[in-house]
């Protein structure tokens, strides 16, 4: 396809535009659980390493390919990119603490509730005004996620799931303050949290026991698929609205599991299958009604 005509598209149907791009997104961060199972060290020292290396990836991207430099983005963004990465560095670390102390089911179905809290904030920060169809298809999504976690959720406590709460918190108001502040750099802004969780999670990392392969496992996950999946999420805000974002983030919930089987042959329980074809054609739906949309 032409520039030209690519363009044309996306002046036509931003919105389908935004959607292919959350999707993309929510591929790439699918991968993740790939590379933590493979890398063979804890949580924490899995949190540091994808900051590190994400911190590098998004710098040396934006001093290769932003005539601007890296300073000059940074002085750009102000304090909307600031908070952006303390936004991530919340989400992130609670993330983790939260696997530690509640179980993987609990978490999930706390974070689906996303799109609902995105919506919230959109309203009450920026004012607007979430469809309806966006409303049904939201509700179809977090049913989905809670049949396939429905065989584990319960068996995590309290500390855990206030922890996955913080965490979603986190991520919702991120959405909805890229949404606001367009001209922020994303790159910028993934790479800026990146740091600060290096920065945080090199209290309690040991990197001096990594093995080689630790290394090379994480660098290509905090160089490459990790920090531009979480990018493209953050430019999808560009086109549509925070809790449409959530919502088709949470496609995680089918390709994640369909990776580890084909990384490990893992099966996926029934559950699992049923919860994912009502999200996926509920996304399918949504991103058809979208298309006919201009």
């Amino acid at each position: 396809m032409k520039p030209s005509s690519t363009l044309a598209l996306r002046s036509q149907n931003p919105r389908m535009t935004g959607i292919a791009i959350a999707l993309l997104g929510a591929l790439l961060m699918s991968f993740d659980p790939i590379f933590i199972r493979l890398s063979g060290v804890s949580g924490f020292d899995t949190a540091f390493l994808f900051g590190l290396f994400t911190a590098i990836s998004m710098a040396a991207f934006i001093q290769l390919r932003d005539e601007r430099g890296l300073i000059e983005v940074l002085k750009a963004g102000g304090w909307p990119i600031l908070l952006s990465g303390l936004l991530m560095l919340g989400s992130a670390s609670a993330l983790v603490l939260s696997i530690k102390n509640t179980s993987v089911a609990n978490t999930f179905v706390i974070l689906s509730t996303s799109p609902a809290l995105a919506a919230l904030f959109s309203w009450f920060f920026l004012k607007e005004i979430t469809k309806r169809s966006t409303w049904i298809s939201i509700v179809f999504v977090m049913l989905g996620i809670a049949i396939v976690v429905s065989g584990s959720f319960g068996s995590g406590n309290l500390k855990g799931d206030l922890l996955a709460f913080f965490a979603v918190i986190c991520l919702s108001l991120n959405q909805t303050l890229l949404r606001k502040y367009q001209d922020v750099s994303r790159m910028a802004s993934v790479g800026l949290g990146g740091l600060f969780l290096a920065l945080a999670m090199a209290i309690v990392a040991e990197p001096s026991g990594y093995s080689l392969s630790t290394w090379v496992i994480m660098g290509v996950m905090g160089l490459f698929t990790a920090p531009f999946g979480r990018v493209m999420s953050a430019v999808a805000t560009r086109y549509i609205t925070a809790p449409e974002v959530g919502m088709i983030l949470m496609t995680e919930v089918v390709f994640a599991p369909l990776f580890a089987f084909g990384f490990f042959g893992e099966i996926p329980p029934v559950a699992s299958f049923i919860g994912g074809a009502i999200i996926l054609v509920t996304v399918l739906i949504y991103a058809g009604l979208s298309a006919k949309q201009k």
